[in-house]
Order: C-alpha cells, then structure tokens, then sequence
C-alpha cells in the first residue's frame, strides 16, 4: 500500500511540477520536450565518411589539420561540432544538472557510432563495431567537479551508452585535479594532464572503448588512452558528443 502511494504522490508531483515549470527544448526554449523535433532535424552531424578515423575531426579523412595520425587512440567518432546546440546541451547538462540529457546525448553516440560502422578506420577496418570491445569506459569527472555538479556526467552518459551498445560498463578511471583546461593552449593542456588519470581496476587484455562529452585538442582522452595503454589494455578507442577544430 505504501509503495502504491508513494507512487502516486511522486506522480503527482511530478505533474505540478512539469505545470509549474513545463520541460522546454535546449534548442528552441519551446515547451514540449527537451529537443524538439525541429531541432533534431537541425543537429549539424558529423559525416563519418569524410571524418579523421584517428581523431574524429570532421573533414579529416585524407589530411587531417587537427592530428598527425600519431594519437594512442586506436581510432575516434564524434557527432556534432562543439557550436550552437552541442554546446548548449552540454551546458544544460553537466553544468545546469539538466539529467534528463544524458539518454538524449549517448543516444546522439550511438548514432554516429552506427554511421561510423559503415566506413573504414585508419586500419582498414570498421570504424567501430561493438564486437571488437570488451567495454565501455568514461573519463571521469574530478572530486571538484563530481561536488560542484552532484553527479558524474560521463557515468550516466556512458551506462546508457554500454546498455545500448550491448557492452559493459567499466568504471575504470579516476582523475585527479588540474588547472582548468579553458584556459590554456595546446601544448599547455597535454602538460597540464599529464599523470593525472589512473587506472583503479585490472584492464589488460581489454579492449575499450572511452566515452567523454568533448574533445577539443585530444588531450584529455589521450592521457586517458595513454594511462589504459600502460596498465595492459590492448587498445582504446574515443566517442564524444562534440568536437572542436
């Protein structure tokens, strides 16, 4: 009986809630959904054809301005360049604790995944193909970043990601804290992180892989790669929502 009630007081509550403040579209602000239909079919993707296999830059497939091919990474797919609507859901996500994204943004993978398959990596191969991994893994947020938000935004994205992708979950990774990377170049940010990412469970023989929401010089995802890499993983692949060039 309890369970029952408290089912619908929830539910009750919920619905006053969407009244008073009804759910509106990252995009567009209208009320409705948190994308609206419009605003889907706007999303500006990342053709996965003419993309960098190695560093997921969109029209990096022949010469890519952003790499030099010499990434750790086995091979990486992003979906949207970081600008307008990319941005702001990842704004609204990780820094207005708009949860309800994150089926919305691993989803988003998914589907550049799926395109991904149907091209050749910088191997030969498929570009991604959920059989070639063992995992899923995240870079994860810092103890700083975990307290201001209340949650670790790649966790949620990723879980989604792996149950979607039919993939485990590995929650692999921890970080510890560096200078804010907004600030800083280049060559500046690589330094920045470099030893700052640890592996905490055994991943040799895995291959993963790792789920970040963007990557603007590859830094980040790299020192993760590099650090999965030295603890006896056999190869790390990348997927961001978002990709700066």
């Amino acid at each position: 009986m309890w369970g029952v009630t408290d089912g619908a007081l929830w539910g009750l509550a919920d619905g006053m809630a969407e009244l008073l403040w009804p759910t509106r579209c990252v995009g567009c602000d209208m009320p409705g959904e948190l994308l609206c239909a419009d605003c889907r079919a706007a999303l500006p993707w990342i053709d996965q054809r003419w993309a960098c296999p190695v560093c997921g830059a969109p029209f990096g497939w022949l010469t890519c301005t952003e790499c030099a091919r010499d990434w750790e990474l086995a091979g990486t797919v992003c979906c949207l360049p970081f600008a307008g609507l990319a941005a702001r859901m990842i704004t609204c996500y990780k820094d207005e604790g708009e949860k309800r994204l994150a089926p919305v943004i691993a989803a988003a993978m998914l589907t550049s995944l799926d395109e991904a398959s149907s091209w050749p990596g910088a191997d030969g191969g498929p570009r991604f193909d959920a059989c070639a991994y063992d995992g899923v893994c995240f870079v994860p947020a810092t103890a700083e970043a975990y307290a201001r938000r209340g949650f670790d935004h790649m966790e949620c994205v990723a879980a989604l990601l792996a149950r979607g992708a039919g993939l485990p979950l590995a929650d692999v990774l921890v970080r510890r804290s560096a200078r804010d990377q907004r600030e800083l170049g280049r060559d500046e940010r690589a330094a920045n992180l470099a030893g700052t990412v640890d592996v905490v469970e055994d991943v040799r023989g895995l291959r993963l892989l790792l789920v970040d929401d963007v990557i603007t010089t590859g830094a980040t995802v790299r020192e993760a790669a590099r650090a999965l890499l030295a603890r006896g993983a056999l190869a790390v692949s990348a997927c961001a929502l978002a990709r700066v060039w």
